[in-house]
């Protein structure tokens, strides 16, 4: 069964930056399990993945216009100092998670002044380049309530 849009996908994978620093593995853990054109992984993903069957092997080098984009500079924002709960909290590279709309966003303090600190809301890889090592673990069929939820169930359905 090949990978498309509705099925199920369950990867093995690495995640290096162009640097060859890990960023993030499946390793010693369940496989990432998503359903396919749903939208739960980055775009370039999915369109490497597009066609694959279970046993198949990739290296992906996904640009930043597909996988977490480009840094934008709007995204860069001062926040009056007093407004953070806890201000031993806040240094730099400290992440907190805001919620945005229907998403959580991951925002990073790159300064601190005494009134202000600026926050970035880019994501954290935004500007990267990703190297994903792929193995296909398994394709199978989405069951009804998965496609209706948009997401997988059971043992691997983990949301990143």
């Amino acid at each position: 069964m090949n990978i498309a849009k509705g099925k199920v996908a369950s990867i093995d994978y690495t995640l290096t930056n162009g640097k060859g620093e890990v960023l993030d593995s499946s390793s010693g853990q369940e496989p990432l399990a998503y359903i396919h054109g749903q939208g739960g992984l980055i775009p370039g993903l999915e369109k490497e993945l597009e066609g694959k069957v279970k046993g198949d092997k990739l290296i992906a080098i996904i640009p930043p216009e597909l996988a977490y984009g480009i840094h934008n500079k709007e995204l860069v924002k001062d926040f009056p100092a007093k407004n953070f709960p806890d201000p031993d909290d806040i240094k730099i590279g400290a992440q907190f998670e805001l919620q945005q709309d229907d998403h959580i966003q991951i925002a990073t303090v790159t300064n601190v002044g005494n009134e202000v600190v600026t926050v970035d809301m880019n994501h954290p890889l935004a500007d990267e380049t990703l190297h994903f090592d792929v193995e296909v673990m398994d394709v199978r069929e989405a069951s009804k309530e998965e496609l209706e939820h948009g997401h997988v169930h059971g043992a691997g359905g983990h949301h990143h």
